[in-house]
């Protein structure tokens, strides 16, 4: 058996090696770069950051620039930023999966998901034509659940019984 100084020796051009091919594999994906959100520094969204999932269906999770960001993709497909403005009350189409209230905002191409009901909210910019929805938010609801919901959405059947003002 080799002592321990000369097995680290002989060893060390394979570890070496070993690094260099790891750093020119993820050089071939750069870094996204992504715009933080006003409130990204809020402690609330840290465990949400690291719930999130290694892939959403085929598009696998990326480095960005920017604290509590995220992106899936290369190009990327999906991009999550924690700590945008907590929506109000709004007309726009609100849809709850796993749990989570998402706001729909579809735009062309690009739509923009929001959480409904939870402090500091977190948004997720993507295409519908290059990734689905249902995918997306089923996978990335997990992960939104580590922030508390205080408010859920109220759709027009929750308005059918509503006590008069008499």
């Amino acid at each position: 058996m080799l002592p321990f100084s000369r097995l680290v020796s002989a060893r060390l051009p394979l570890i070496v090696a070993a690094a260099a091919a790891g750093l020119a594999l993820t050089s071939c994906s750069p870094v996204v770069d992504v715009t933080p959100a006003k409130d990204a520094a809020n402690a609330a969204c840290a465990p949400m950051m690291l719930a999130l999932p290694d892939a959403l269906g085929d598009a696998k999770l990326r480095k960005t620039n920017a604290q509590a960001t995220a992106a899936w993709g290369d190009p990327s497909l999906v991009i999550l930023r924690c700590g945008v403005n907590v929506p109000g009350p709004t007309t726009d189409r609100c849809v709850s999966v796993n749990g989570v209230d998402w706001v729909i905002k579809e735009g062309n191409p690009v739509w923009t998901l929001t959480t409904f009901g939870r402090e500091p909210a977190t948004e997720i910019l993507m295409d519908p034509d290059k990734i689905s929805s249902a995918t997306v938010l089923a996978d990335l609801s997990p992960a939104a659940l580590k922030i508390k919901a205080t408010r859920n959405c109220v759709g027009q059947e929750d308005l059918q019984n509503l006590p008069t003002s008499k």
